[in-house]
């Protein structure tokens, strides 16, 4: 039919071309953030391309239902300024009939969501986690280069190696400046190698010499043959749960943990609010071609800050006890499927606008005509 045929070419044209705005900012957000971790030493700076990657799939469900409901106020409100939508209308045509065009435009978008939420997400989630973790777990020597001076992540070590082997544990020409509560230590040595030592690591010096100088003004000077000192990673120490944003939503579905539920009342409430936002960005995008400005564009965006918080503030309801899971999604999202309904409805019946209360409506006057 043409009315379909029109309105799905529109809306796939204004989806394509917000999301490309959207997933360009985002992105640029993201990349400083992730250059600020690498420059920081959190993350490894070969590593930054890949973790952008990760963070960018974690995000795309959200810029895909974002971009969506965009596109919907957009398209649908640009019809009602340039008089289409009035053509429509007196053809015979409701706003309900653009229900089943705009779900046929949205249901690729809703599915590449779902599944980014049920599948991708968590992958991502546990890819970038261990990329991160990997890097942090790494010895201080190990990441020294040869010829830069590294702090080490608590900052109270710099290590400094003038070369090192291919596997950066056996260094040499060492410069250790250390800073504690009862002073600082400068140590040098000829050789240095990093040893395990149970659950810590030892970076073990040989043929150096060690200078110590107290808070008191205190000096003392020693050489050693071997001299060990712990750079305390402690990797096989970390023993904390499982974070559920990393788990798959089968395990989820299994588990009777609070935590997980809740993780499950998000990845299905991001789902549905998708779907409950196409339903609404339908209504909220009527307008009228006499006013000069849209300001349904600016409500929508606050209706989705307003519905995406909500969402997140659901999940700490089930994860909390307060609410099961079932009763979260049916109580949140079944009542904003029903408002958004409702708005739809409201349009069919003569409301157009964004009304308030305390203004009223003129009464309009006639004229008499003809001769009394």
């Amino acid at each position: 039919m043409l009315f379909d045929s029109s309105v799905r070419r529109e809306l796939g044209r204004s989806f394509g071309a917000t999301l490309v705005v959207i997933l360009t900012i985002v992105i640029t957000m993201m990349l400083i953030r992730v250059i600020g971790m690498a420059a920081s030493g959190n993350v490894a700076p070969q590593d930054v391309a890949l973790l952008l990657a990760y963070f960018a799939l974690g995000y795309l469900p959200t810029m895909l239902a974002l971009s969506l409901f965009v596109a919907i106020i957009v398209t649908l409100g640009r019809m009602y300024r340039d008089s289409e939508m009035a053509v429509w209308f007196a053809a015979g045509l409701t706003l309900r009939r653009f229900v089943r065009p705009v779900l046929w435009t949205a249901w690729p978008v809703l599915l590449a969501a779902g599944a980014m939420l049920l599948v991708v997400w968590p992958w991502a989630k546990r890819a970038g986690d261990e990329l991160r973790q990997r890097y942090e777990q790494r010895s201080d020597l190990s990441r020294v280069s040869p010829g830069v001076f590294q702090s080490s992540r608590d900052g109270s070590r710099v290590f400094f190696v003038d070369s090192a082997s291919e596997q950066g544990v056996l260094g040499h020409h060492v410069f250790v400046l250390a800073r504690g509560t009862h002073g600082e230590s400068l140590t040098t040595a000829l050789r240095g190698q990093v040893v395990p030592e149970g659950d810590d690591r030892l970076l073990r010096l040989e043929q150096g010499q060690r200078n110590a100088t107290a808070d008191d003004g205190g000096r003392t000077v020693a050489s050693f043959e071997r001299y060990e000192v712990i750079i305390g990673d402690q990797a096989a120490r970390r023993a904390q749960e499982r974070d559920a944003r990393v788990m798959d939503t089968l395990e989820l579905l299994r588990s009777d943990d609070r935590r997980h539920r809740g993780e499950l009342a998000w990845r299905f409430g991001m789902l549905a609010a998708s779907v409950n936002l196409a339903l609404l960005g339908i209504g909220l995008a009527a307008t009228t071609p006499r006013r000069p400005s849209n300001w349904n564009l600016l409500f929508a965006l606050l209706a989705f800050i307003v519905y995406f918080n909500l969402v997140n503030l659901s999940q700490a309801w089930v994860a909390s006890g307060r609410f099961s899971l079932a009763a979260a999604l049916l109580v949140l999202h079944g009542l904003v499927a029903a408002g958004a309904l409702g708005l739809i409805r409201w349009r069919d019946q003569g409301g157009h606008g964004l009304r308030w209360p305390w203004r009223r409506q003129r009464p309009t006057t006639t004229a008499a005509t003809g001769a009394a």
